[in-house]
């Protein structure tokens, strides 16, 4: 098959949350396994281009039709991990992409919808002819409708239309102008059964014109897909979704272990497996070697080396994330004879200048360290040197740090919510054969719910090293890769190309 994902992101060069890693990740898959794969993302001017192979510009003049007028583009195309990859360069006067950002401009929504009709006039005018179009959030979520009511209409019959709802949260809703705009005409939308939006009915709703246009629908885990059904989750499109029901799935996102993976890691000073200690619970393993990195760790972040286990979190600092439940746990850690690591940024002012004013706090604490601006090798260091890691969310379509932390033997604590409910299994309380179990969860998302988790854990670390030995080998031998995630979709592309 030929497929063509179009997303606002792309793991490792335009990558804000999780988006750009699944992008990355199935695309790299789904070429594995054969198939032939594009992906189209805009040309933003703070890409790092050294990390692109044999990038050159394809056309100049693709012509893109916006606000009455029509405007060149140049499209370039390159190498990303072995995957061809279009970039949309806009020569449009509000220069869209040469911002020095991926999102956050007050004409966001602007901004993707040009996108959107760069990006499918691209493949309809250069006849590339794919058998699936595979959409990325509100971004990118126009393309279906300017699929089926304008290009079907002019001869771009064969492809067919795939969504993926990332997070909910976020809708791109906007005016019927916005969609004028880009040729459609907004007021014919403004129906409930079309892309009204359910909460501001004034409004147009982008996501929901994906989920309506498309002719198939996956959220990003199964829980997640339940959740989105609810009034609390579905953030008003849950009767659109319940409507379209028959063409909706969750498929739970994988991670890419050619890059997570302490075995190979290259940021690490160190590799270790599990596979050593299978047989044999005593004795040395390379296992061990994460004590070392522990050590370092500690060293990196002027920690007081102790017999404690570090927790570690690693977030975006929004209130989705459970910023107070960080906040809480970095307050009480020594009383529970841990330490604690956190490493994260917020693009919000008022929680970055909150959480910059408790680095000062704790400026001082042999047993907390914050770091408030991305380091990939500390990343990889805190994965892999910490004992137990923390992912408080108060809601989490799926979640990728739980899986990471997994493989790297460090124990997770979760809520249970979202995807965070389909991968991590408590030991105590869920029911389920102790070698199905591979961490702590908890639900009420308050100092008593996380308490419940946390207690239980560090209680295991100090009286129980066996069981907590082999609960970090269950994490580390799950398969959470994309190989079935990958495999699910291509069933969903295949029944697509034969039922329409």
């Amino acid at each position: 098959m030929h497929i063509i994902h179009i997303a606002s992101e792309l793991a490792p060069l335009a990558k804000v949350g999780g988006l750009g890693d699944v992008v990355l990740g199935l695309c790299r898959e789904l070429s594995w396994k054969g198939h032939n794969v594009d992906i189209i993302i805009p040309k933003y001017d703070c890409i790092e281009t050294e990390q692109i192979k044999n990038l050159v510009v394809e056309t100049k003049n693709l012509l893109s039709f916006y606000q009455g007028e029509w405007y060149s583009n140049t499209i370039w195309i390159g190498r990303v991990e072995d995957l061809r990859v279009y970039f949309i360069d806009p020569h449009h006067p509000r220069f869209f992409f040469n911002r020095g950002c991926f999102y956050g401009c007050d004409d966001d929504i602007e901004r993707f919808l040009y996108f959107s009709r760069a990006a499918i006039e691209y493949i309809y005018k250069r006849r590339l002819n794919p058998d699936i179009l595979h959409l990325h959030d509100w971004q990118t979520a126009a393309i279906a409708p300017l699929y089926v009511d304008m290009y079907q209409k002019i001869g771009m019959a064969k492809p067919r239309t795939l969504l993926t709802i990332h997070n909910m949260n976020y809708q791109g809703r906007c005016t019927t102008d916005d969609l004028t705009r880009i040729g459609l005409d907004g007021v014919l939308y403004l129906k409930p059964e079309n892309m009204q939006d359910h909460v501001y009915p004034h409004l147009i709703n982008l996501l929901k014109g994906g989920i309506v246009y498309s002719n198939f629908t996956t959220t990003v885990s199964p829980n997640y897909a339940k959740e989105v059904l609810t009034p609390e989750g579905g953030k008003g499109l849950e009767s659109t979704l319940s409507r379209h029901q028959d063409r909706f799935q969750g498929v739970l996102n994988g991670i890419d272990y050619s890059y997570w993976n302490p075995e190979i890691d290259r940021f690490l000073p160190a590799h270790y497996s599990s596979r050593e200690i299978s047989a044999n619970m005593t004795g040395d393993s390379t296992l061990d070697k994460k004590g070392l990195i522990k050590t370092l760790l500690r060293e990196k972040l002027n920690l007081v080396e102790d017999f404690r286990p570090i927790v570690g979190c690693i977030t975006r600092l929004i209130p989705q994330k459970g910023i107070d439940l960080i906040k809480y746990t970095m307050g009480h850690i020594a009383e529970k004879k841990g330490q604690f690591v956190l490493l994260g940024s917020s693009p919000i002012p008022s929680i970055s200048a909150e959480f910059h004013r408790l680095k000062h706090q704790y400026g001082d604490d042999p047993h907390v360290s914050l770091t408030l601006h991305h380091q990939e090798e500390l990343a990889h260091l805190i994965y892999a040197g910490c004992d137990i890691f923390i992912v408080p969310s108060l809601f989490e379509p799926c979640g990728l740090t739980q899986m990471i932390a997994l493989k790297y033997g460090t124990v997770p604590i979760v809520r249970r919510t979202g995807g965070l409910a389909d991968t991590i299994f408590d030991v105590d309380t869920s029911g389920k054969p102790f070698e199905e179990t591979n961490g702590y969860t908890f639900d009420r998302p308050d100092a008593q719910g996380i308490d419940s988790a946390l207690n239980r854990a560090i209680h295991c670390w100090f009286t129980n090293p066996v069981k907590w030995r082999k609960l970090m080998i269950h994490g580390m031998k799950m398969d959470l890769s994309w190989n079935h995630p990958s495999d699910i979709y291509i069933d969903i592309y295949k029944k697509l190309i034969d039922l329409f």
